[in-house]
């Protein structure tokens, strides 16, 4: 004789509803993330000002050392470049080619007239100068990316025969890169004020200034906000060779 399921002899089994589940398989995934982060973690808070510094710090050991590799790569150049022309059975004229392209390379020194822009970011508590002008924002109180490249690209244009940034010679494949307001370049951390100087005829590099688009643009923050801005003249100025790497870095595809 068949008996029903739901005949009161028998318990009826409860089935799940899909509802319940999803509940479950949520509260599942939520404790498996708090485990993570805990277990990352390690008791340590993760936002805490402790763990900011310490990247921080990182970040300028590494800067550090970069610089002193940059050095230690220049003192061994010069010795290859001493042993290269002592017994090269080159030429006159194959040395002078050679000069000629480390030069235009940026990897020698280059002394002669020029100038340094300075650039600095306006203070923290800085108000509109000039009536009419709006209450200025976080971002219109610092120096920008553009601001560095557009004086390093209007010194380009008015014919530098080389320009520094900071204490490191640009070269072709240079970038100039800000994060916030600090300037990454060549692998090294540098904070504002910004010094760009450049090698070059003075009243060129001055008219490619004043012309510039982008700079105008900038000294309107200027004169509204207080960021900072000078031009100084230089009668006799030495730019050292590039001391980094020359070798290209470009990603690869994955082989499968």
């Amino acid at each position: 004789m068949s008996t029903s399921a739901d005949s009161p002899g028998r318990p009826s089994r409860r089935r799940l509803r899909p509802v319940r589940l999803l509940t479950l398989a949520v509260f599942a995934l939520a404790g498996l993330i708090f485990w993570l982060s805990f277990d990352t973690a390690r008791g340590t808070d993760l936002r805490s000002d402790d763990s900011m510094l310490r990247l921080s710090d990182l970040i300028q050991e590494r800067s550090h050392k970069n610089g002193a590799h940059d050095e230690r790569n220049a003192a061994l150049r010069d010795e290859v470049d001493t042993l290269a022309h002592q017994d090269s059975g080159s030429t006159q004229a194959e040395d002078a080619k050679l000069a000629a392209l480390e030069k235009n390379a940026g990897t020698k020194p280059v002394a002669g007239q020029g100038l340094t822009v300075t650039l600095t970011d306006a203070p923290p508590n800085a108000t509109a100068k000039i009536p009419g002008v709006p209450e200025p924002q976080p971002n219109d109180l610092v120096i920008h990316q553009q601001d560095l490249q557009a004086v390093v690209n209007a010194l380009w244009q008015g014919g530098a025969q080389g320009i520094r940034v900071m204490d490191q010679r640009l070269i072709s494949t240079s970038a100039v890169r800000c994060v916030g307001n600090t300037l990454i370049l060549q692998g090294r951390v540098y904070s504002p004020p910004y010094k760009v100087t450049a090698v070059g005829d003075r009243d060129k590099l001055n008219r490619a200034l004043t012309a510039s688009p982008a700079i105008q643009n900038y000294l309107q923050y200027v004169n509204a906000y207080g960021l900072g801005w000078k031009v100084e003249q230089q009668e006799a100025v030495t730019l050292p060779g590039y001391s980094g790497t020359v070798d290209l870095h470009y990603a690869q595809p994955v082989k499968p």
